[in-house]
């Protein structure tokens, strides 16, 4: 049997290759499937069946993709309606050498939720492993909220179903393969653990000591927020999103074409750490660290004017490019060519951003002029804040600018000063002229020994 784990970053998605005897299963492909063929050729394996095990919402499924190349059946829940694929019920099972996989119906998450149960006849008849989409993950249940707050009590009580009388039964030694790592906004607080088993999970994750009525009261009260792309990807997974058929080529842009472009309101992300924009950056440009791109983009990004990338050598292009066609983002134009210094060295307008230590945050706290911004998720900020801080999470910051002064010394904190960085530039391409990152934020602030207030 070959089993592989493909991992993409930023989202934490988990995609799985399984096979065996010269055939294999592809499950949750993502969009830039070329290592899904390249595990097949590695291993001698065609690939017969592509499973979804829900309709996605934060990335672009590759399904069609990897169907295009290698020819295989597409295969979802029958919950809800889909313009590709074939349907499957509770029951079916297919053949992968001496695997056997078999469908059983999970909802809650969506409609259409499914997982699919693995036992390699060549050992037992026992269940060997279960793929749970976005059931269950490690340490966490996933999220019931994507049907609206009205319906949040029905999915909790079809999720419990799902996960208590049929996952859960499945025996304590079968490995658990979710579809999400720690960091997915599909979880509340997903552990950083690669696989679990239904046993330690009994064991081990808070919601599954709860009885029925715990559960579903804390699934409903769960907040989590819905990034506004999701709508795009719910689209892309039901209808099907186009064929790229390659990474697409992103051109090599010299400066007066980036300044035409921007003219005409071309989105232009700068992908450089927060030290980097501090130091020097090109106006009206929004600042999202590379490692965070895939995280954020998709609360600020549109579909439709071209996206143009600033780096400082480009050497990230290929990851970055990655990044973008799993969110669907097809108007992935080019880069400045030469990076940062070629701005600068050729006498390009720029601004920088000001920084403080914490040490320099301290003295100035209490002062009326002063307007300390945290950017922080509202739950993370409600354990625990500097005193005297508003809270306004990062993906709702650009539609809600009427609570942030514009008469003050605006300074934003986060966790470490990364999302802060994104504050700053949000800021000041709406005309805020006094913005300030607090380097380090929140973990910085408690290593100094100054004082927080907790929820």
């Amino acid at each position: 049997m070959i089993f592989e784990i493909v991992k993409s970053a930023g989202i934490a998605h988990k995609s799985y290759f399984i096979g065996s005897d010269g055939t294999a299963a592809v499950i949750d492909p993502r969009r830039d499937c070329d290592i899904y063929i390249e595990i097949a050729e590695q291993n001698n394996m065609e690939i017969d069946y592509i499973f979804e095990t829900h309709r996605n919402e934060d990335y672009t499924i590759g399904s069609l993709e990897l169907k295009e190349i290698v020819g295989a059946d597409i295969f979802h829940g029958k919950g809800i309606k889909f313009a590709y694929g074939n349907y499957v019920s509770e029951g079916d099972k297919f053949q992968v050498g001496s695997l056997v996989l078999e469908v059983i119906e999970t909802p809650g998450h969506t409609d259409e939720s499914i997982s699919i149960i693995v036992k390699d006849k060549k050992v037992s008849d026992d269940v060997y492993m279960v793929f749970t989409g976005d059931s269950l993950f490690a340490g966490e249940i996933g999220r019931c909220d994507l049907y609206g707050e009205s319906k949040k009590k029905i999915n909790a009580e079809k999720m419990y179903l799902s996960v208590f009388k049929k996952i859960l039964l499945l025996g304590d030694n079968v490995i658990v393969c979710p579809a999400h790592g720690s960091g997915s906004i599909c979880g509340a607080e997903i552990r950083e653990q690669e696989l679990t088993t239904v046993g330690y999970e009994k064991k081990t994750s808070n919601l599954l000591q709860k009885d029925k009525r715990e559960f579903i009261e804390a699934k409903v009260n769960e907040k989590l927020y819905t990034p506004p792309y999701f709508k795009k990807m719910e689209k892309n997974n039901q209808e099907g999103p186009n064929l790229i058929c390659k990474l697409p080529y992103l051109k090599p842009l010299r400066m007066h074409e980036v300044k035409e472009l921007m003219a005409k309101d071309a989105q232009v992300i700068d992908v450089r750490d927060p030290t980097a924009f501090a130091g020097g950056h090109i106006p009206r440009t929004l600042n999202i660290w590379k490692d965070g791109l895939p995280a954020y983009a998709g609360w600020f990004l549109n579909y439709n004017e071209p996206i143009i990338i600033i780096d400082d050598d480009n050497s990230n292009i290929d990851e970055l490019r990655r990044h973008m066609v799993r969110l669907g983002y097809d108007n992935m134009y080019g880069y400045l060519s030469g990076g940062f210094p070629v701005w600068f060295k050729c006498s390009g307008d720029f601004e920088t951003v000001k920084t403080w230590s914490v040490h320099d945050l301290l003295p100035n706290m209490g002062k009326d002029s002063l307007f300390l911004l945290d950017v922080r998720k509202e739950d993370d900020w409600i354990k625990e804040h500097i005193e005297g801080s508003h809270n306004i999470y990062i993906g709702q910051l650009k539609d809600e600018l009427e609570k942030v002064p514009k008469d003050k010394h605006i300074v934003v904190s986060c966790d470490t000063g990364y999302k802060a960085s994104i504050g700053t530039s949000i800021l000041e391409k709406n005309g805020y002229k006094n913005v300030t990152n607090i380097l380090g934020s929140m973990m910085s602030w408690k290593k100094a020994g100054y004082p927080i207030i907790k929820g």
